[in-house]
């Protein structure tokens, strides 16, 4: 045999390649493991029917990525890309004879390719150049699509939808998907061989060079690459994983409004993929998964969850440009340096403090609320467990000294958390 074919565990390039694809599945294992045992741990059909949301969402989050993230391409309009290809598949739901000859697996896919084909037509366009005009023109069209869903009742159903039956299709392995459960273990199985594919895109040349006209297109131009073929490629592939993400909505949902193609949607994923980190891969998974669990658990408790959502979007963009997962990055030269455990009590004594002082104020905030807007005569609210009088004056005492003392000692403590930072980060320091 070849000795250039053999594996010799004694030679170092050998056991480099050995681990470094190790490090490059382990996470994919990982990520599928905890796929499959979620259902066992959290197993009502609310908490299966808010996962199946949740990965959703990661999808067409990971897609609106590689236009922002990876291309630099901001855009206002891409949910109509999710849009029409879960409206293309409420369509392949009703035509019950051809819906009939396929499992129901394969449907998302038809979604991919109506939402590629869109995108195909628009990026002819709109990528000739990036920036502004590229927003612009992402916004128009956006508005455009948005208004036809009300005058083109054939396709988008006007203000009713579509809807559908997902059950109608051809059993897979006897499968007809009438559970919930079903559902979840259809779409996470999408989640991860959609965000595998959008991984190994972003190690492609083209990929690559995405980031290159991002950076800087004319030294891209001067190298020979097209800016705008490598926009338009990457557009393409964006619109495919929106409309796999579309086409899994109607699936889970078995209707779609104008809701989901209009600027609203729009906004919230341009909002979850920054809140999770445009500059990391993961990044808008933790965004994902940030916001669904901000958008469906907490608008259980409080009518002003949106409030709350975009206080934490204006945060992260002045204080932490880099989202959720720039700041467990940040971590990263710590924890090789072994210094990650210099900062765990200045983070106690820091952001303990500020967590309860933010709780005290989002406490005010709830009581202003519930005093301006509750019937008249309904004075009692119920707000983190207790029930009071909201026109009392000792609630109100109570949650302003919270707030202050909670934030005063952050602001005292700060200080010393931000030299415990930079001594956890030099480079310096005993052997």
């Amino acid at each position: 045999m070849n000795d250039e074919l053999t594996t010799d565990p004694s030679k170092p390039s050998q056991r480099m390649r050995a681990g470094s694809l190790h490090l490059t599945l382990t996470p994919w294992v990982v990520a599928a493991f905890l796929l499959i045992v979620l259902p066992f741990v959290f197993t009502n059909n609310s908490a299966i029917t808010i996962m199946n949301q949740m990965w959703i969402t990661v999808i067409f989050a990971l897609a609106y990525n590689m236009l922002l993230g990876q291309g630099g391409m901001l855009s206002f309009g891409h949910a109509v890309y999710a849009g029409v290809g879960g409206f293309a598949c409420m369509h392949i739901m009703n035509m019950s004879d051809f819906f009939a000859s396929f499992p129901l697996p394969v449907l998302p896919l038809f979604g991919g390719l109506f939402g590629m084909g869109l995108a195909m037509i628009v990026g002819s366009f709109s990528t000739r150049s990036a920036g502004t005009v590229f927003a612009m023109i992402s916004l128009g069209v956006g508005e455009l699509i948005a208004a036809c869903s009300v005058i083109i009742v054939a396709f988008f159903g006007g203000e009713e939808g579509i809807s559908g039956d997902r059950t109608y299709a051809m059993p897979f392995f006897g499968n007809e998907f009438l559970q919930p459960i079903d559902v979840y273990y259809l779409t996470s199985f999408w989640v991860l061989l959609s965000a595998a594919l959008m991984y190994l895109w972003s190690r492609t040349p083209v990929g690559r060079m995405a980031n290159a006209v991002r950076d800087n297109p004319e030294r891209a131009e001067f190298l020979g690459y097209s800016s705008r073929w490598v926009r338009f490629y990457s557009f393409v592939a964006s619109g495919f994983f929106a409309g796999v993400a579309g086409g899994l909505f109607g699936i889970n949902y078995e209707i779609l409004t104008e809701e989901n193609l209009n600027t609203a949607s729009s906004g919230v994923i341009l909002l979850v993929t920054f809140l999770g980190g445009v500059g990391f891969f993961f990044g808008p998974i933790i965004g994902a998964i940030v916001f669904t669990l901000l958008q469906t658990v907490l608008s259980l408790q409080t009518e002003l969850w949106a409030f709350y959502v975009g206080a934490l979007f204006l945060a992260t963009v002045m204080f932490f440009p880099g989202g959720l997962a720039g700041v467990l990055m940040m971590h990263v030269p710590a924890i090789k340096m072994g210094k990650a455990g210099g900062l765990v009590v200045p983070y106690i004594k820091t952001l303990l403090p500020a967590l309860i002082g933010i709780l005290g104020l989002s406490a005010l905030v709830e009581m202003t609320f519930h005093y301006r807007h509750a019937a008249t005569g309904d004075n009692e609210m119920t707000l983190f467990w207790t029930t009071f009088d909201s026109h009392a004056i000792l609630p109100w005492v109570i949650a302003g000294v919270i707030t202050a003392v909670g934030l005063g000692i952050a602001r005292v403590t700060a200080p010393a958390l931000k030299e415990a930072w930079s001594e956890a980060n030099s480079a310096g320091g005993k052997l």
